[in-house]
């Protein structure tokens, strides 16, 4: 049921830039009841409905999927996908709904969200917090019998449940049972904040938990296999990186996410803000992330395309992403101080800076940046 008021000035309140006169009032809240105000929001029609693919030269296709833009909204958003055709409304080009795990759980103790609007950041130690799998699917099935259904590709980002002493287990369980009613699958073995994930992120470990997961996929799926995804965190050395690379290209994954959120802490950061357990995103996180991409997009050849995401403010920021090997790019701390019109703005502006450099298509722009060493 939709908010008793016209569409029109809907839609105007938050493209004039009348986010900002509510961001106070929600700020004043705890973070995680904000974002649940938020999601209910969002379910009751207070959003925007924004064209998704205006601009020609943004559509993208990977995977045999179209992307109407390659302006996606991260992971962690809609944990148990409760607002996907909503978001595809406010313009985004896809979706990645999750985490989830097989069982429901509680994630971390509150408060577990903290903010910093002074560098646009955030740290968080959630925990995959989340209904489990079954609520999961249920509003999946909910949105894929919507009429008419939203454009836009939709991903979904899996992972572990705490307790578990095999993570195999359970994503080869949530690629069994979900495999099919996703565009692409997200394995996360990159949070920083469920004890051992990390570990995950090691060669061996890494073809061992993707050959399973393969297997799994290719039986579930049948003659047209859903692509499956890996997502990185930032914080990887240089050796790391190589070797997973070559783990990457081994396993016969279809694409990388780069990157999740990181355990450093800037040191123009806020001491008591620095101080809170978990992973930082936002503006603190861009260049770090940026050079994650351009190290795999190296790594790799530009063989495996690359989502790349941390600390995408503006346009620049995302098309500073692609030229450093990205196809496409995700947001989610950026909307959180900008609001919705946000991606109306990334879609203007990256439209604008592909016609002023000569590119007929975001495919063109892929990795076009200067080599370090060129004049």
């Amino acid at each position: 049921m939709a908010l008793a008021f016209p569409v029109q000035m809907r839609d105007e309140f938050f493209m004039n830039g009348s986010y900002r006169l509510i961001r106070p009032l929600l700020f004043c809240m705890d973070a995680e009841r904000a974002h649940g105000l938020t999601l209910r929001a969002l379910k009751t029609g207070f959003a925007p409905v924004q064209d998704q693919s205006a601009h020609p030269s943004l559509t993208a296709t990977l995977w045999n999927r179209k992307f109407p833009n390659p302006i996606g909204l991260a992971a962690g958003f809609d944990k148990n996908a409760e607002v996907i055709g909503p978001a595809f409304r406010m313009g985004f080009g896809f979706v990645e709904a999750g985490t989830v795990t097989p069982r429901s759980q509680q994630g971390n103790p509150r408060p577990r969200i903290f903010r910093d609007p002074d560098h646009e950041a955030v740290i968080n130690r959630m925990g995959f917090p989340n209904h489990g799998m079954e609520a999961f699917k249920a509003n999946l099935e909910r949105f894929m019998e919507t009429r008419p259904r939203p454009a836009g590709v939709l991903g979904i980002n899996i992972g572990m449940n705490k307790d578990q002493a095999d993570p195999a287990k359970d994503y080869c369980l949530l690629v069994q049972n979900l495999a099919t009613m996703a565009d692409y699958l997200t394995i996360n073995i990159s949070s920083p904040n469920t004890p051992g994930l990390r570990d995950l992120q090691t060669k061996n470990a890494f073809i061992e938990l993707m050959g399973r997961i393969r297997a799994t996929r290719d039986y579930a799926c049948g003659q047209y296999p859903t692509p499956l995804l890996v997502k990185f965190a930032p914080d990887l050395t240089e050796a790391q990186r190589e070797e997973l690379a070559e783990a990457a290209l081994q396993s016969g994954i279809d694409g990388l996410i780069l990157t999740n959120t990181t355990l450093d802490r800037p040191l123009s950061l806020d001491a008591g803000f620095a101080a809170e357990r978990g992973g930082l995103s936002g503006k603190p996180l861009k260049d770090k992330a940026t050079e994650s991409i351009r190290a795999f997009h190296r790594l790799t050849k530009g063989r495996l395309p690359i989502i790349g995401l941390g600390g995408i403010a503006s346009a620049e920021d995302a098309y500073e992403k692609i030229r450093a090997g990205a196809s496409l790019v995700q947001v989610y701390t950026a909307l959180v101080y900008q609001g919705p019109a946000l991606v109306r703005r990334l879609q203007e502006g990256l439209a604008r800076l592909l016609e002023r450099d000569g590119f007929r298509s975001v495919a063109d722009a892929i990795g076009s940046e200067p080599a370090k060493d060129s004049p």
